[in-house]
């Protein structure tokens, strides 16, 4: 199974690909691919919008991932900020939504327990679980690639967990 895990964001969309083997822990996994997606900072919402979209969908149609993990909404002080954001959700969510993807959301406390087994995990702490996990050299960077790794690994956790629980019925 091969799961494209996104944290979204206007400025920078942190993504990452994981092809888990076996559905039994994120140690069975491997990372295909991670990095992000820049919009032009002057560039007009719409603009950047259309870029991160364009971008999803060119990995979705190079690694043929059968499921996207998407990092939920948090609520941010600033309004403005959480709704941007919602933005940048949606083209997301919609480029998976028209590649057919299994679609997984996750709220950012729930991706840092899974791989860090704490919920207030800090970004450097998540970095090198996945280093750990993934058995990397290096951590992914940014931090903003780490976290779309993150997101990706909670996905494959997550599933193994439900296989686990459903075969034991």
């Amino acid at each position: 199974m091969i799961v494209l895990g996104i944290d979204p964001g206007t400025a920078v969309t942190g993504y990452g690909v994981v092809r888990a083997r076996s559905m039994r822990a994120a140690g069975d996994a491997e990372l295909l691919e991670c990095g992000v997606i820049r919009t032009h900072p002057s560039a007009p919402l719409a603009a950047r919008l259309s870029d991160i979209y364009e971008g999803v969908r060119e990995l979705i149609e190079r690694h043929q991932p059968q499921a996207l993990a998407v990092e939920d909404v948090f609520y941010a002080r600033n309004v403005r900020t959480t709704v941007v954001l919602g933005h940048a959700r949606g083209v997301v969510l919609l480029a998976g939504q028209q590649a057919g993807l299994a679609i997984y959301e996750y709220p950012p406390a729930d991706i840092k327990k899974a791989v860090t087994g704490n919920g207030a995990a800090t970004k450097e702490q998540v970095q090198f679980m996945v280093t750990k996990l993934l058995r990397l050299k290096s951590a992914p960077t940014p931090a903003d690639a780490a976290d779309g790794v993150a997101a990706a690994l909670t996905c494959v956790l997550r599933a193994g967990v439900m296989r686990m629980l459903e075969a034991a019925r």
